[in-house]
């Protein structure tokens, strides 16, 4: 006799069917956690392949059924991994999710709604609308009828936002400054665009003045791109400045708010954002100061009609007659086909925790990254490079050369004793704390000087 296939997750049997399976996997991620005793894997690379090899084949020819599977892999995965909810994992921005997030997320990949046409996704499309309308409120709140995309993050929305530059005015030439992400290279080169050209950024940001300079040069459409939260540094570009001066140039302004976007939530810093608003399109990541799994970005367009260039008809999914009909057409809200339902995660994180519970986050890791820089200038044997403006910190030993800094650097992730990033800046390397874990607390601040102290004198 044939053995019955395995349970499926949706349905009305499905929950009964992820109970015990949920066990097991919650078991393996505290005995992987365990085994890691830390932020990362000790041994580097080597080791870390060593145990996944030990796993043996990927496709036996008999399966080892499911608890085993869930055990093995989920347990050694965790064991091995970087572990964005330590407070010592710090080096990219990279965040721990909020549970009620991950929760959300289990959820949507039980039901797998697929986004591409609306008899595949009835609820979860209206879902999506109503959210993408009030995020979009929240960065064009004068506007008579945002709208924002849902993204894999801001290397997707920003080449969005080049494509729909480019349907408006054809090749358009992007301005962009030298501390800008690295999307707007591979973007431009996808999309057939010139080579972006570069406004220097000496101190960090882009000099309005540089930038009218470089566009009194320039003919034809331009889109600049600012950016509100530097990958490196956590910097603020002079947005209202910046506005200004596109406008008397006749430039379209975009802002690359991946990392910055979400302080719109805090009553305390959203004037950091000041002119974002005047903007055509503002990229932001929710997997950034946001909380959410991986992925959560969105493009938010001032002019809804602007999103018209992405209209596309495929008959099966979105046939004229059914649109016709009052059948809500998807294609035309993303590039991809099939994709998930990662609105979800955020709809039951907004109503959860509202504007003020998703600010106060925010605010606690703007406090932390104070603190850090705080006691980095206490610290005799380290050099604070600013005070931070978001939540990254770049402090580096006094008096160490780039080499020194790196194998600082090296050496505590071989340990795996801390994960810091690098980043490079007057002329220097620099080790760099990106603090996105509201739990972290001063000791957990106080043991990451300690450390980079203490690896400077091996």
């Amino acid at each position: 006799m044939r053995a019955a296939p395995p349970p499926l997750a949706g349905g009305t049997p499905g929950p009964d069917a992820l109970g015990p399976l949920l066990h097991t996997v919650l078991d393996a991620l505290r005995a992987g956690a365990e085994q890691r005793g830390g932020p990362l894997p000790a041994g580097g690379p080597h080791t870390v392949a060593r145990h996944i090899d030990a796993l043996g084949t990927a496709l036996p020819e008999t399966g080892t059924g499911a608890d085993e599977a869930l055990t093995a892999l989920v347990r050694t995965l965790a064991a091995g991994a970087a572990d964005p909810a330590h407070p010592l994992c710090a080096a990219h921005l990279h965040t721990p999710p909020l549970a009620l997030a991950a929760a959300a997320d289990l959820a949507a990949s039980a039901l797998n709604p697929s986004m591409d046409s609306w008899d595949q996704a009835p609820a979860a499309s209206a879902l999506e609308a109503l959210v993408t309308t009030a995020l979009a409120a929240e960065v064009f709140p004068d506007a008579a009828r945002p709208d924002a995309l849902v993204t894999t993050g801001g290397t997707e929305s920003n080449q969005l936002a080049l494509l729909l530059a480019r349907e408006r005015h054809g090749p358009v030439r992007t301005v962009v400054g030298a501390n800008a992400h690295h999307s707007f290279r591979r973007a431009a080169w996808l999309l057939g665009l010139p080579e972006p050209v570069v406004v220097p950024t000496p101190r960090g940001t882009i000099d309005p003045t540089a930038l009218h300079d470089t566009l009194t040069t320039l003919t034809g459409p331009v889109l600049v791109a600012a950016t509100a939260g530097t990958t490196d540094e956590g910097l603020i570009d002079p947005l209202p400045r910046l506005a200004d001066t596109c406008a008397a140039h006749h430039a379209e302004f975009h802002v690359d708010a991946a990392y910055g976007g979400p302080l719109l939530f805090s009553r305390a810093h959203r004037h950091l954002l000041d002119g974002t608003a005047r903007a055509r399109t503002v990229t932001v990541d929710l997997h950034k100061l946001g909380w959410q799994p991986a992925a959560a970005g969105l493009l938010a367009v001032q002019e809804p009609t602007d999103l018209a260039a992405l209209g596309h008809t495929a008959d099966y999914l979105n046939a004229d007659d059914d649109t016709e009909a009052g059948l809500p057409d998807l294609l035309g809200r993303s590039l991809r086909t099939t994709r998930r339902p990662d609105i979800l995660k955020t709809a039951v994180t907004l109503r959860a925790l509202g504007r003020t519970g998703l600010g106060a986050l925010v605010d606690a890791c703007m406090e932390r990254a104070q603190e850090l820089a705080d006691l980095v200038e206490k610290a005799p044997g380290l050099d604070l490079r600013d005070r931070p403006v978001l939540t990254t910190v770049l402090f580096r030993p006094r008096d160490a050369d780039d080499e020194t800094v790196a194998a600082i650097r090296r050496t505590l992730l071989a340990e795996g004793r801390a994960v810091l990033g690098r980043a490079q800046a007057d002329g220097r390397l620099w080790l760099k704390a990106t603090l996105l874990n509201p739990h972290t607390t001063p000791g957990d601040l106080a043991q990451l000087i300690t450390l980079a102290e203490g690896s400077t004198h091996r």
